[in-house]
């Protein structure tokens, strides 16, 4: 088989393996929970991406990320919200950013993807510069 051959099936399994695990975890809900050895559990979008919140937002429903951070930290919104057990729709609100856009908020801290995670279960924003992390619902709200 060659180099090219076997990238290609290295590359397809890849894509099937993550395909798989988003449709395990799509279910129904907006916003779920995952888990891995590093991590522990931290929350996750719809489709299994990692949701991150930012230390530097005062945690009251206001977002301070602005301009090229959003490029970087683009804000996660999802209209209506449903949760699996153990999450409680309650924590999550709809807040109104600066530049108008809506974005979601647990426990009043706004919640961001990372930019250059590619796929789901990526966790490649954690302790981004010590100020961005991703969110454990039990661990929540930060000290």
């Amino acid at each position: 088989m060659s180099k090219e051959s076997k990238l290609g099936l290295s590359v397809l399994v890849v894509a099937m393996l993550a395909t798989a695990a988003v449709a395990e975890m799509a279910n129904s809900y907006t916003i779920n929970t995952t888990a891995n050895k590093t991590m522990g559990t931290y929350l996750v979008n719809q489709t299994g991406f990692t949701l991150y919140y930012f230390k530097m937002d005062p945690g009251n429903g206001t977002s301070t990320c602005s301009g090229g951070c959003v490029t970087l930290w683009p804000p996660f919104y999802a209209k209506n919200v449903s949760v699996p057990t153990g999450l409680n729709a309650s924590d999550f609100t709809s807040i109104t950013r600066m530049d108008g856009m809506k974005q979601t908020a647990f426990k009043g801290w706004p919640l961001y993807h990372y930019s250059k995670d590619m796929l789901p279960g990526d966790v490649k924003g954690q302790g981004f510069k010590g100020i961005w992390f991703v969110v454990d619902p039990m661990k929540f709200p930060p000290k």
